[in-house]
């Protein structure tokens, strides 16, 4: 039985390598993440990550199980994806400055007639207030474009600006590894 992540996120490969070390990376596929614009900000997530578990199903074999996730920043009910260069990453980090906001991940785990279950993990996380000067280094010096919110938590700007969180770190680093290895567990695959 073979653990297989369909992610190109290098921090989810790194993340679920220490519960799973023997972990198998599907290769890379170009998926459509379209959503319908009725979906609630918080359903988005695992929408995107049953969508992405679709694609994928054709290389897990039987006993196999395969794990697909998508993560998102929220802040009110407007979800702020990855930002689309420095512009719309200083924008984003100015938007959650001296602010709560949550991140959810959704995770879908499928093993073909064993297990196929989506969930969702929220955290809330509080910044402080950000001078315009620690927002540019942090974007200057982190490149946080391929980050969901315009930050990882696990960067400069989660020591210097994460005032608090609610709920789990590694979540908002993109994978709630402690919902996912109850489940693996579950299923006696650790």
């Amino acid at each position: 039985m073979k653990v297989i992540l369909a992610s190109a996120s290098p921090r989810r490969r790194e993340l679920l390598r220490t519960i799973v070390p023997d972990l198998e990376i599907a290769p890379s596929r170009e998926l459509e993440e379209i959503y319908p614009a009725t979906l609630a900000a918080d359903e988005v997530p695992v929408y995107l990550s049953r969508l992405k578990a679709d694609g994928y199903m054709d290389i897990v074999a039987e006993g196999d199980v395969l794990i697909t996730a998508d993560t998102v920043v929220i802040l009110g009910d407007r979800i702020l994806g990855k930002p689309d260069g420095r512009a719309g990453a200083i924008e984003m980090l100015k938007a959650l400055s001296g602010k709560t906001h949550h991140v959810v991940t959704g995770v879908t785990m499928r093993s073909p007639g064993r297990l196929d279950e989506s969930f969702g993990v929220r955290t809330d996380v509080t910044f402080a207030p950000l001078s315009d000067e620690d927002i540019e280094y942090y974007v200057d010096n982190y490149a946080p474009y391929d980050k969901a919110g315009a930050y990882g938590i696990q960067e400069w700007i989660g020591a210097a600006a994460v005032e608090k969180i609610s709920g789990s770190y590694y979540n908002v680093v993109g994978l709630p590894l402690h919902a996912v290895f109850k489940r693996l567990q579950a299923i006696g695959r650790l």
